[in-house]
């Protein structure tokens, strides 16, 4: 008689192992897709050896991006946008073409009938005074006031990382011939003005007109080489005492009152020089560390 029939073992891997695989592979195509996603977003980038690459300490990629995106908010005719690190102590950066020509102009209409004598801060009792360290004459706008000003302040947002709702409204500024405005900080040296909003820890100082001569704004206690600029020739002898930015229509220079540990930074300090010849026009962002209610 034949005996039972032996029973064949089945090949090859197993149910079990098959469905391992099987989670393995698909979540190793989710992994994928999500690197993808996170590469075309720009937050992930894939490291090169390029000696044109950005070293660690290089914002200059970061800046790039932030002006692609900032100049596109701008109708100005096709202008160049592009921003430059002038300084690391104080942080500056100047970024050129921030405003049209137009939006220039529409900020110096709106600000002209309701100028006035510009006052500074009493750091005895935090409120304004009139002083000679500042000669120049001024006006607020409200925050959002128009169209044309909130196009400005998301422009700035976008520009600076920081929230619409952290800034002051506008300040235009006008200095005729002889006018000036001393050095000083910006960040304020009494408890009653950081209430609202807490401290100043930046400002983007916009020019709304060239300037024939003189009108620099001067960084006297700035770290550097500060003839290394490409205008030095051309500033005038306060221009010449310090880290020095010659206005220019439409340029915007930021700056930061506060070191990145929230200190106040001493080599913030600033002024702008008289104007020798011809008018200045510009205007001021202040931007606090919390929510400013306007």
């Amino acid at each position: 008689m034949m005996g039972p029939k032996a029973r064949l073992q089945p090949r090859g891997p197993s149910r079990k192992s098959s469905s391992s695989s099987t989670l393995i592979f698909s979540m190793l195509i989710i992994s994928l897709f999500f690197i993808l996603i996170l590469l075309a977003l720009g937050i992930l980038s894939i490291p090169t050896n390029s000696i044109n690459s950005p070293t660690a300490n290089d914002l200059s990629s970061i800046i790039q991006r932030v002006t692609d995106a900032a100049g596109s908010e701008v109708s100005d005719g096709g202008a160049d946008h592009w921003a430059e690190v002038i300084s690391w102590e104080p942080r500056a950066v100047i970024y050129h073409n921030f405003l049209s020509e137009e939006e220039c102009e529409h900020l110096i209409k709106m600000a002209k009938p309701h100028m006035v004598k510009s006052t500074v801060v009493d750091s005895a009792t935090g409120k304004s005074k009139d002083s000679r360290v500042r000669t120049s004459s001024g006006t607020f706008l409200k925050r959002g006031q128009d169209e044309t000003v909130r196009a400005i302040e998301k422009r700035i947002s976008t520009f600076t990382f920081l929230s619409v709702e952290h800034g002051e409204g506008l300040q235009v500024l006008h200095y005729e011939v002889g006018q000036k405005y001393e050095p000083h900080y910006d960040y304020f040296l009494d408890d009653y003005n950081t209430k609202n909003g807490g401290q100043r820890m930046a400002t983007v100082l916009m020019y709304l007109s060239d300037v024939e001569e003189g009108g620099e704004t001067v960084f006297p206690h700035a770290k550097g080489n500060i003839s290394a600029v490409p205008w030095w020739d051309e500033l005038s002898a306060c221009g010449k005492e310090g880290l020095s930015v010659k206005p220019k229509m439409g340029d915007a220079l930021l700056f930061w009152s506060m070191r990145p540990d929230a200190s106040p930074d001493p080599s913030s300090l600033h002024g702008g020089c008289a104007v020798i010849k011809g008018n200045k026009w510009s205007s001021t962002k202040w931007i606090r560390m919390n929510e400013y209610k306007a």
